[in-house]
């Protein structure tokens, strides 16, 4: 084994929380290389371990999966714990970062063991899959050379519309796309304070359950989503995209 080992950034597929996940669900997410890196990982930190699992069952791992070492890392980890996380990779084992969904260490709280891994000079190792963010930026007609991703905007709904308007701003200033996301129960009102407190020329697209079945991506200015009748967005992943 070398002195450390590597860590290696591994996508799932963008599925709803707590949705059954096939081999060939897998297959179509990740890229045969990416599988094979995985498949023969035997420490591995991820959100939650019970979905976790589940993407390593159908990972098809040549070893049972009570053999495999899985940390947890999410909101509730307290940084004490990093230190024992990168155990594996300090000891000389290769160690596999997952998401519950997309690629990991984005909008995820992988990016704090990345950034340690960094921090201690330890080889990082992204691996090609499904990232949410770029392909609703692919899809959606807006700037792909000028970009920002802001992640959640405000929950309360004056600072949110402050921010609505400080985005929409900048955007029509640098001709920036500006990329956010919300909570799923919550993506109603965000699209409602939109249409408020957006531009009429501005534009919008929202990106849902990108990759599923039931995909919807659709750009319009503001104007014509006034129009129509709201989407339903309700509890479905989204991506929400605004160019001024």
């Amino acid at each position: 084994m070398s002195e450390t080992g590597t860590l290696y950034l591994i996508p799932v597929p963008l599925v709803h929380l707590g949705a059954a996940v096939g081999a060939e669900t897998l297959a179509a997410a990740l890229p045969a290389p990416a599988l094979a890196t995985a498949r023969r990982l035997r420490h591995f930190v991820v959100e939650h371990a019970k979905t976790a699992r589940a993407y390593l069952k159908h990972m098809e791992l040549p070893v049972p999966l009570r053999e495999l070492e899985l940390g947890e890392l999410n909101e509730h980890t307290p940084a004490i714990r990093l230190e024992s996380l990168l155990q594996p990779l300090l000891q000389g084992h290769d160690l596999g970062l997952m998401s519950e969904a997309g690629c990991p260490a984005i909008a995820d709280p992988g990016a704090t063991l990345v950034a340690l891994a960094q921090a201690r000079g330890i080889r990082v190792v992204p691996l090609i899959g499904p990232s949410s963010l770029l392909l609703a930026l692919m899809a959606s007609g807006l700037d792909g050379q000028r970009f920002a991703f802001h992640g959640y905007l405000p929950a309360k709904p004056e600072e949110r519309a402050r921010a609505i308007r400080e985005l929409e701003k900048e955007s029509r200033e640098r001709r920036q796309t500006q990329i956010f996301i919300e909570t799923p129960y919550r993506n109603a009102a965000l699209y409602a304070a939109l249409l408020q407190h957006a531009q009429p020329q501005t534009r919008l697209c929202l990106a849902a359950d990108l990759t599923l079945a039931g995909e919807f991506i659709q750009t319009r200015r503001i104007r014509d989503w006034r129009k129509t009748p709201p989407p339903e967005l309700e509890r479905r992943p989204t991506v929400f995209l605004l160019l001024g």
